[in-house]
């Protein structure tokens, strides 16, 4: 009988043995998969201590809270001086009478400050509300353009401004027009223009034995932190090569992709205006082009982000953000600190940042309502803006010009000088902004 017994015993055990390395394989594979799932950025990357990046978007938000809490006082009227003039601050871990204690040693520039003070109120930023957007919590999300131009993008602490790393050549650009783009946001208020707020450069060390100088801007986020974008459009005016190829068993979530030029003619797409506000946009359109022709810029494109007042909101983000939140400034606390995720529920703001909503393109939650004919608004909000403003029409340029016109017809192409392009992306906005009526006649 004990010969018997032992059989089924040993059986037994050999079977709750493999029971149980299946299931703590099971419980395994189903860790790594939540620990991937919570990992997956479905729109940029997730920066965390350790990130490549992390210490350049650390140093740029610590140089931009500084600068900008430095650059206070009675207003002045501009000169000529203001818009040449640089201030530069140095960071590092024990701190100075200019400068607080610093996670890490860097060098930090401002130019032009007193000029970017006079647009951020002309922009209707109230200097404190700036100040407090930039300080404490950092929402370290980058954002890569990936083949083209190479930068980044971060995000102030309530989601409301963006931090985007810009080429050097850009960076001059920026400055050899900075005095007509302020006398334009001067006269039209409501520009769509990517508002600037800041320009900036980081030098820091890099690879224990070089030097980095990252050059970089401050500029609005036109997409609200508390409202859902369910499709969003990149629009030039160009149709070739302009197209985004959707995954066919991913077309209900059309909110992870930047859709271009050919997918909003495929798809019928329209920026729903009536008599009104069409009138309104399209004149500050043309004003605007105008400004771009004059100061020989192209490859700029309408960034257009609709959100759908019937699906409203969901409390899940787009994309994983994490938060760089110290308690304090003290030496050890920010050494210390390292980044959390984001809850969109209880880090962001609910509702739009104050001064927007006494201009044309923001006054509605943030964006500007679709309407009809009868000027009655529809089920729409879009949050729109002219992106991309800082390529002049250069010699390299030209040169492609000329490689692409061989191949393919002068129209089609992205390449062209100011003039050409500018008229060619209004004719193309204005073709695409239509009512309902017209489009179902």
């Amino acid at each position: 009988m004990e010969v018997f017994a032992a059989k089924p015993d040993s059986t037994n055990t050999e079977i709750l043995r493999m029971r149980n390395s299946i299931l703590v394989k099971r419980n395994i594979k189903k860790k790594k998969k939540e620990f991937l799932e919570d990992e997956k950025v479905l729109v940029g990357n997730k920066i965390s201590e350790g990130h490549e990046n992390f210490v350049m978007a650390y140093n740029m938000l610590t140089g931009i809270r500084v600068a900008v809490s430095r650059c206070s006082g009675v207003m002045k009227k501009l000169n000529d001086d203001d818009f040449k003039t640089t201030k530069k601050l140095s960071f590092n871990m024990d701190g100075s009478e200019l400068t607080p204690s610093s996670k890490y040693d860097f060098k930090f520039k401002d130019y032009c400050p007193e000029v970017f003070r006079e647009l951020r109120s002309l922009f209707g930023l109230d200097p404190a509300d700036y100040l407090v957007s930039i300080t404490g919590k950092y929402i370290l999300s980058e954002l890569g353009s990936p083949g083209k131009s190479g930068s980044f993008f971060y995000y102030s602490r309530d989601y409301r401004f963006i931090i985007k790393t810009i080429h050097h050549s850009e960076h001059k650009q920026l400055r050899r027009i900075l005095k007509d783009y302020y006398e334009h946001v001067k006269e039209n208020p409501n520009t769509l223009i990517s508002q600037f707020y800041g320009l900036h450069r980081v030098k820091m060390p890099f690879n224990k034995s070089g030097i980095r100088k990252v050059h970089f801007v401050v500029m609005n986020n036109l997409f609200p932190p508390h409202r859902d974008i369910h499709r969003k459009f990149d629009l030039k005016g160009s149709t070739w090569g302009r197209i985004t190829k959707l995954d066919p068993t991913k077309e209900q979530n059309l909110a992870q992709y930047t859709l271009k030029d050919v997918n909003f003619l495929d798809r019928h797409e329209s920026i729903k205006f009536g008599p009104h506000k069409r009138k309104l946009f399209f004149a500050q359109l043309e004003a605007d082009v105008a400004l771009l022709k004059k100061i020989n810029v192209m490859d700029y494109s309408l960034l257009l982000g609709v959100h759908d007042v019937k699906k409203g909101n969901t409390f899940e983000l787009s994309q994983k953000l994490s938060v760089f939140d110290p308690k304090s400034n003290d030496k050890s606390i920010l050494i210390n600190t390292n980044p959390r995720d984001i809850d969109r529920e209880f880090d962001l703001p609910s509702n739009v940042f104050p001064g927007r909503s006494k201009y044309v393109f923001y006054g509605h939650d943030g964006g500007i309502r679709a309407t009809n004919e009868d000027n009655e608004p529809m089920g729409e909000i879009y949050y729109l803006g002219i992106i991309d403003c800082l390529t002049n029409y250069s010699i390299k340029k030209r040169l492609e010009t000329v490689w692409r016109s061989i191949g393919h017809t002068r129209s089609t192409i992205s390449a062209l000088p100011a003039h050409e392009y500018g008229d060619r992306f209004l004719k193309f906005i204005k073709v695409g902004t239509s009512s309902s009526k017209k489009k179902s006649s």
